[in-house]
């Protein structure tokens, strides 16, 4: 006679250690569909997978993102873990435990990456696409618990930058560059300036950025005062930055080229360069950055 306090055998204990990456990009997350054999319905995560072994978890999830959906990305050192527990029960199968230890790092692609596709043949996705956050997260699109409790951790990455500009003003124009579609605001004219570089004075960083934006020479006269601004958005290699920029403003004269300016670095963030009359500063037919308006009130 059997005994009915016996207990069955024990599940079988499976653990599973994979890496995964949260990819904002301009109000929208990159994310994977898992494939039918795992979720017989729509269902959305992370791009990411199982850690090989000896493999590094970061240099997992570049491969397991690109992978998933044809884009390279960039990780963060930092990363946050989750685990959970579950229990397996698969027809003819004996019951099982599956511990799910997950690394979930910050992820950022170029601004100019191509459309998301999947690579793997065969794999455990079958789609990729950019999602807007906000119907992810009010749940109009359908997830594994993962992304929504990654998204709550998410955080842009803090940064900020100290820049230095020249306020340069010539018979009634002022001279101004346009950020190209690497820079905070595509389209957007400002005044020619931008980093200074570690060891760097604020008075020399403006003489190499006016060369550089403008092909002018700078000569830097009177500290006009500082300006600040803040705000979220991507950066010009892709990722998502809580920006903090802290501006010192410079009055300037520029010689050279006959005062016809011209950009000398086409591959940064200024793709043209112009004299401006100040009469369209104020009619407003130009999309102008404050930081131009505040440096023409200190003058």
């Amino acid at each position: 006679m059997s005994d009915p306090t016996a207990r069955g055998p024990a599940p079988v204990q499976r653990q599973r250690v994979a890496a995964y990456a949260v990819v904002v990009r301009d109000g929208d997350v990159l994310l994977s569909r898992l494939a039918p054999y795992l979720a017989p319905t729509e269902r959305w995560t992370l791009p990411g997978g199982g850690i090989d072994f000896g493999e590094h978890p970061r240099d997992a999830v570049v491969r397991e993102v690109h992978e998933e959906t044809g884009l390279d990305v960039t990780v963060s050192a930092e990363a946050l873990v989750d685990s959970a527990l579950r229990g397996l029960k698969d027809p003819g199968e004996p019951a099982a435990e599956l511990h799910s230890v997950r690394i979930v790092y910050e992820g950022w692609v170029a601004p100019d990456a191509p459309e998301p596709r999947v690579v793997e043949v065969d794999g455990s996705t079958v789609d990729a696409r950019w999602h807007p956050l906000a119907d992810v997260e009010s749940g109009a699109v359908a997830t594994v618990p993962m992304v929504r409790w990654a998204l709550a951790q998410h955080r842009a990455a803090r940064r900020q930058r100290l820049a230095a500009y020249a306020l340069v003003v010539r018979d009634g124009e002022v001279l101004l560059t346009r950020n190209s579609p690497l820079g905070p605001r595509p389209g957007a004219w400002t005044l020619p300036g931008g980093g200074v570089e570690h060891g760097e004075s604020p008075a020399d960083a403006v003489v190499r950025e006016v060369a550089e934006e403008t092909g002018l020479a700078a000569e830097v006269g009177r500290l006009l005062g500082l300006h600040d601004e803040h705000f979220t958005g991507t950066a010009p290699s892709g990722r998502e930055e809580d920006f903090h920029g802290v501006h010192v403003l410079f009055e300037a004269t520029v010689t050279g080229g006959d005062g016809a300016p011209a950009v000398r670095d086409p591959d940064g963030t200024t793709d043209a360069v112009a004299w401006v009359s100040l009469e369209r500063l104020v009619d407003g037919s130009l999309d102008v950055r404050p930081l131009v308006h505040e440096a023409l009130g200190l003058r």
